[in-house]
């Protein structure tokens, strides 16, 4: 029995000899009682000429705190420090990378101290490809919708691309809302991220359902992504015919067309997608390099087209798609410059009054229309970029500069011609326009500048976009209050009906040109006319038919009483010079 200790002592040297971390053992000021192999042989990198004697003297380049927490630790005996990271600054010799060390330093009492030295390079290193990971995936993720985002979709079409052609084919579908700005404007930012994020889980829903995470998706052969805005990606991978992937896309759109209950109110919000078919831009761009930015490019194309047409269906791209793409974008390039160095021009279609005995008031109003003299290519008929404009946002820029050019005009015909010039000055409104802040406070602006009567201006808005929401209708009155007559132009081809014409601050009603061309040979169109000018009479409306264009037509109109008409049977739009020599005439009967 009296060698007990002893045998305990060697078994206790054997431990610590054996032991598979640093062990060392100190005094308060660091002062080395005990160190084993495995301590020595980790901080000897660290050691400077004077050893192993002082632990905080080896450790002071890579932690120089540690005397001051052992002074600051009050208590008897416990744990001052924990896993606390020490860069040795030599190579690992199996990982090759730079040795890290941790480090647990524990009071054992009021005397004594109990180092722990373990070799963290492999832990290190593990923590860093995990945080590697999350944030790759953190920028590949949208993080509205949780979706992939366009850097994941061009990793998918790299990967899809750079594989060898074999007998599948792929597709790439670009999504975007029919009308999602307005919705954003009327439900404001919170209810728009919802539509956003219910229009992602129903895009999820209708594909098929991944093992998990997008990663999976796209390798099971579809992925769902949000690349900006109210734009979303879909890419099919591993399809038969390009049949297979309209039945997606035709399956998106349906399951995106249903309503949307959004704080308590039933939102329609209807989308136009796009399709570019993996093949098919193979052989369109055989003499250029195929990649992902052209694939989502082209299916961007196709998409617009979709929107072009009307909205809520797909379009499959075609070349000639990207021709026209591009003469859209030097129109819209030449646009901006036309705005910028005043290209642009103003013309005025005159409208005149019909009266008794079948003569007319050549004096009634005018209607204000922009054209553009572009430099080389001469005057641009508006149907080649007014829908440029609209798309590319400039159609409010253009708007606002035919309202100050009309109102200029206008106070110089009634300064010079007196009471010879035309009452009235119709003027269009975009849905860009009545959207815009601040747009009312801006018409204001420019009655005070020009000097232009209220009552002298009519603005006219589609019936479409009159019906359109309540936020367009509050617009409206607003523009009412400031005293300006309004108009409600096209009618007939729009959403309201003659019942509803009543709820609309309008004065005045515009017959659209596609009923009055029929109503001579159509009883049909004649009886839509009736009825147009009975119930806006009896609002206190007054009626304006549009597109008149024979002496027929205009019989037919005169006949349902009708009480203004415009069109090439009495003149095409004029230049400003040119419309005060049509005044000038002498009134005829008509």
């Amino acid at each position: 029995m009296q060698h007990e200790p002893v045998d305990a002592y060697e078994t206790l040297v054997q431990f610590l000899y054996r032991a598979p971390i640093g062990l060392a053992q100190t005094t308060l000021d660091g002062t080395v009682e005990m160190l084993n192999p495995m301590a020595s042989s980790l901080l000897m990198p660290l050691a400077t000429d004077a050893g192993l004697d002082n632990l905080f003297d080896v450790l002071a380049p890579v932690a120089p705190q540690l005397p001051a927490m052992v002074e600051a630790f009050i208590e008897p005996s416990g744990m001052i420090c924990e896993g606390l990271r020490l860069p040795v600054g030599v190579q690992h010799a199996a990982s090759g990378s730079l040795q890290v060390l941790s480090l647990n330093l524990t009071k054992l009492d009021p005397e004594r101290l109990m180092a722990t030295v373990a070799d963290a390079t492999f832990e290190v290193q593990r923590e860093q490809e995990m945080l590697s990971r999350r944030l790759r995936n953190a920028a590949r993720t949208d993080s509205l919708t949780r979706m992939p985002n366009r850097a994941a979709v061009r990793e998918e079409l790299q990967r899809v691309l750079a594989r060898p052609q074999d007998a599948h084919g792929f597709a790439v579908l670009t999504l975007n809302c029919d009308r999602f700005r307005q919705l954003n404007d009327s439900l404001g930012q919170a209810g728009g991220d919802q539509l956003l994020m219910h229009m992602a889980d129903r895009l999820r829903g209708a594909l098929r359902p991944p093992a998990s995470g997008f990663e999976t998706a796209a390798r099971g052969g579809q992925l769902a992504a949000r690349i900006g805005g109210d734009e979303f990606v879909v890419v099919l991978d591993g399809l038969r015919a390009r049949l297979d992937a309209e039945r997606v896309a035709l399956r998106l759109l349906d399951a995106l067309a249903h309503p949307y209950v959004i704080g308590g109110h039933e939102i329609v919000c209807s989308a136009s997608l796009g399709l570019a078919w993996g093949p098919d831009a193979a052989a369109l761009d055989e003499h250029d390099e195929l990649d992902a930015d052209s694939l989502l490019r082209d299916a961007g194309i196709a998409m617009v087209e979709a929107k072009r047409a009307g909205g809520n269906r797909h379009a499959v791209f075609e070349a000639s798609m990207r021709e026209r793409a591009a003469r859209r974008a030097d129109i819209e390039a030449d646009l901006r410059q036309a705005l910028a160095e005043e290209q642009l021009f103003v013309v005025y279609q005159p409208v005149v009054r019909l009266l008794p005995g079948g003569g007319v008031d050549r004096a009634a109003g005018v209607e204000a229309l922009v054209r553009w003299r572009h430099p080389l290519r001469g005057v641009v008929p508006p149907i080649e970029f007014i829908q440029v404009a609209e798309e590319c946002g400039l159609i409010g820029a253009l708007g606002d500069f035919v309202l100050a050019r009309a109102c200029r005009d206008f106070m110089d015909w009634q300064a010079h011609l007196g009471d010879a010039a035309p009452r009235l000055m119709a003027v269009n409104l975009s849905r860009a326009q009545l959207g815009q802040p601040g747009w009312i406070d801006s018409v204001a602006a420019v009655l005070r500048t020009s000097g232009m009567p209220p009552a002298s201006l009519q603005l006219e808005v589609t019936e479409s976009l009159a019906a359109q929401d309540q936020d367009t209708q509050v617009r409206l009155h607003e523009l009412k209050a400031l005293g300006v007559k309004l108009a409600l132009d096209d009618f007939g081809t729009g959403y309201s009906s003659l019942s509803s014409l009543h709820l609309l601050p309008v004065d005045t009603v515009k017959i659209d040109r596609s009923f009055v061309c029929l109503a001579d040979t159509s009883f049909h169109h004649r009886v839509l006319i009736e009825a147009t000018v009975k119930v806006a009479q009896s609002l206190g409306m007054t009626t304006v038919a549009e597109g008149i264009e024979t002496r027929s037509q205009l019989d037919v109109v005169r006949e349902q009483r009708c009480d203004k008409v415009q069109g090439y049977y009495f003149s095409r739009p004029l230049p400003a010079p040119e419309l005060l020599d049509w005044l000038a005439q002498e009134t005829i009967a008509a």
